[in-house]
């Protein structure tokens, strides 16, 4: 069993108020000065003193200067400790007293810890945050783990989900709903980005709370709908009851592939036609991921694909000169023209993405390539004409920026040259004033 004591060293009028934890009696605690308990999955902070129960130390946080960290019910940790802190709030001071089987077991942790070792840990728990599920782990979606959930798979693109969920801003419920959707198609439902980020990283069954950044929610123009103000820290609890994954690329053949990306292309279309264009590059994306590295395709076959992820390519250019999103455009050009390198849309656009990027030269490359290739094209001619304006302007703006400096240097140079004179002269003169006295 594990036995769990609290001390509170500063309030020993409280000693004996014991908190029942299990039935078996095998888990006590004394309450402890916060408020709110760590959760599964947060990462908590702590200082600790171990001990066999002989009284010999065999390791201390305290003793190196730094407080030890682990997420909390992940098994980084022996069992004692993912169920003891589990029950500690910051500011407590806890005793726990391990048998053999929530610590190190019948082997041991040689040459330390012996065979069958009881340990004893005094444990501080100083703080602990939830978990940071985006991937550059920016902060812009935390989770808090409610209940676990089972298995160890997770939803992806495309997956078919049921889900729970209760949105929050400030502490007023707006959006209270179950709902059965594909992941990908959350912004036609009114969810911002963040949830179906949050969906992807849950197993089935679980409960979280998660705490959403302007980043992943409704951004900086909030949304009229729920009466969200912009730049809005969102709070959403969300259960996910039950989910279908989508097929991966290597869990389809050829022809599979070829289907699904003809109707996600249909469907990529018609959402990019209702304006809402990051769920237009969602599906564009998957006929890339399908198709780009299949190599299994007969030759009639092979040029369908072709074709498919050449208008994917395109077709994300497009969304992504929407949003605004200049290097993406740039990044899908290229992979288009390496596909056919004369395609006129790819060069436009890519000259489009240049122009936005404030590198006028290489925009007008690419415009004055498709007026070559496409003589009609008189769009391109107006973005040469365009690019030709702005490099005129940034060279009379580099011009007059170097003038003004020269002159500066120049006069700095004037100046120090007749302070010198200035120096010189008056050391002359006061040589000669002292021979005449």
């Amino acid at each position: 069993m594990i036995i769990l004591f609290i001390q509170l060293l500063d309030m020993p009028h409280l000693l004996g108020r014991w908190i029942l934890l299990t039935k078996d009696k095998g888990l006590v605690k004394q309450e402890g000065t916060g408020t709110e308990l760590p959760m599964t999955g947060d990462k908590v902070f702590v200082h600790y003193v171990g001990t066999l129960l002989d009284g010999t130390p065999f390791d201390s946080s305290r003793e190196r200067g730094e407080k030890f960290s682990f997420e909390l019910g992940k098994g980084q940790v022996i069992k004692a400790w993912d169920l003891g802190v589990a029950t500690m709030k910051v500011g407590e001071i806890s005793q726990l007293i391990c048998k053999p089987e929530y610590a190190y077991g019948t082997a041991g942790s040689p040459p330390k810890i012996p065979p069958n070792a009881t340990l004893v840990f005094q444990v501080e728990l100083f703080e602990f945050r939830g978990e940071d599920i985006t991937e550059g782990e920016d902060g812009g979606i935390i989770r808090r783990i409610i209940t676990k959930g089972e298995g160890y798979t997770k939803p992806n693109e495309g997956a078919a989900v049921e889900v729970c969920l209760e949105g929050s801003c400030e502490g007023k419920v707006f959006d209270k709903r179950e709902l059965k959707f594909e992941l990908g198609d959350g912004e036609s439902l009114g969810l911002p980005s963040g949830v179906e980020k949050a969906l992807m990283a849950m197993e089935q069954g679980e409960e979280s709370l998660f705490i959403i950044k302007p980043k992943y929610g409704y951004g900086n123009t909030g949304n009229s709908k729920y009466n969200i103000p912009g730049e809005a820290t969102l709070q959403y609890k969300l259960k996910l009851t039950t989910f279908e994954k989508a097929k991966e690329s290597w869990e389809m053949n050829s022809a599979e592939k070829l289907e699904q990306s003809i109707i996600v292309k249909e469907k990529g279309t018609q959402y990019f036609k209702e304006g809402k264009y990051r769920q237009a590059s969602v599906q564009y994306k998957r006929i890339v991921s399908w198709l780009e590295n299949e190599s299994s395709l007969p030759e009639g076959e092979e040029q369908k694909a072709q074709a498919l992820r050449l208008a994917a390519h395109l077709n994300l250019a497009m969304c992504f000169l929407k949003l605004q999103e200049p290097s993406s455009t740039f990044d899908n050009c290229d992979k288009a023209l390496e596909l056919d390198d004369t395609n006129e849309k790819a060069l436009f656009r890519r000259g489009e993405a240049l122009f936005a990027m404030k590198e006028f030269d290489r925009a007008r490359a690419d415009f004055q390539r498709v007026i070559q290739l496409y003589p009609s094209n008189k769009a391109a001619k107006s973005q040469v004409a365009l690019c030709q304006k702005q490099i005129k302007e940034q060279h009379e703006k580099d011009k007059r920026l170097y003038a003004n400096m020269f002159q500066k240097f120049a006069e700095r140079d004037a100046k120090e040259e007749a302070d010198k004179g200035m120096e010189n002269g008056g050391g002359m003169e006061v040589e000669e004033s002292g021979g005449q006295e």
